[in-house]
């Protein structure tokens, strides 16, 4: 048999790599944002019966089963409670509220996701994750936060691509 009767044989897949794609752990609803500088007298200053009214007023159904990201473009000084306000009329209706911007948001999201992740079905394992994704904003901290989880159980980590990937971390023998 010649060498170019052989059959091809996937080495990478028989490897017993574990690929991990950051963005399999994506949050899947969409996201909306509600900027409050809008609500605000002059875009600067809140005016409490005015906000009070507004938020009463406001269309909440719209965030139905949707990420409601609440934020203040300006340079405006807000209190607190007007973000637990903006809460109170949204949990009924948005399946998360968060006060802050979406990179924020998804730094905080990959924390706690990963924070959840059952990491034990790793142990012993020999991992990759995956550098590129399919143009979702996956956050530095997400990178990081696995790579802290894993380590405890893991064999080995790697990052990239299973053709081409950068040694992390080899626990010693």
């Amino acid at each position: 048999m010649s060498t170019t009767d052989k059959p091809l044989v996937n080495r990478i897949a028989a490897s017993g790599l574990i690929t991990l794609k950051l963005e399999e752990f994506f949050p899947e609803a969409e996201i909306a944002k509600l900027d409050l500088k809008g609500y605000l007298f002059r875009e600067l200053l809140l005016k409490e019966k005015d906000f009070r009214e507004a938020m009463a007023a406001h269309d909440w159904e719209q965030y139905e089963g949707k990420i409601l990201l609440v934020y203040c473009s300006t340079d405006a000084i807000l209190p607190m409670w007007a973000f637990m306000l903006v809460a109170s009329y949204a949990a009924p209706y948005a399946k998360d509220v968060f006060q802050g911007e979406e990179k924020d948001y998804f730094q905080a999201y990959y924390t706690k996701t990963l924070a959840e992740l059952e990491v034990e079905k790793y142990r012993d394992e020999r991992i990759i994750i995956k550098g590129c994704t399919d143009n979702r904003p996956i956050p530095a901290n997400a990178y990081v936060e696995l790579t802290k989880r894993l380590r405890p159980v893991a064999k080995s980590i790697m990052f990239g691509e299973p053709c081409s990937t950068v040694p992390i971390y080899k626990r010693p023998k």
